[in-house]
């Protein structure tokens, strides 16, 4: 079966961490690049992270120097390690895996960030 799934979402405090994972099955993990996506309540879905098959990382200007992306290749996982996180990383965050022929989606994980 094809698919993502996510976990490792919760309530933390603010400046607490948190690690997410995405596991994928069914696909050639490794010829795909892997994002990190998250919706916040009333806005667009925004990229957050991304590591390309090549390893090489990208992030969005808001998470710069707080969240870190990685990938195993051989357990087809992809990690988001968040720390210094704001209430405005609280969001919906979503897996995405991509390569020339398909996109695929997870299911998304909460992150509450809280006092």
């Amino acid at each position: 079966q094809v698919q993502l799934v996510e976990s490792g979402g919760g309530l933390v405090q603010p400046g607490g961490s948190l690690r997410l994972s995405c596991v994928a099955s069914g696909i050639i993990f490794n010829m795909y690049d892997m994002n990190w996506y998250r919706q916040a309540p009333g806005e667009q879905r925004e990229l957050v992270a991304t590591v390309t098959k090549g390893g090489s990382t990208n992030f969005a200007d808001a998470v710069k120097g707080r969240f870190l992306i990685s990938r195993d290749n051989a357990k087809k996982v992809v990690y988001l390690q968040m720390n210094s996180l704001k209430p405005e990383d609280t969001a919906v965050y979503y897996c995405n895996a991509v390569s020339v022929l398909l996109k695929l989606w997870g299911q998304g994980t909460q992150v509450t960030v809280s006092s």
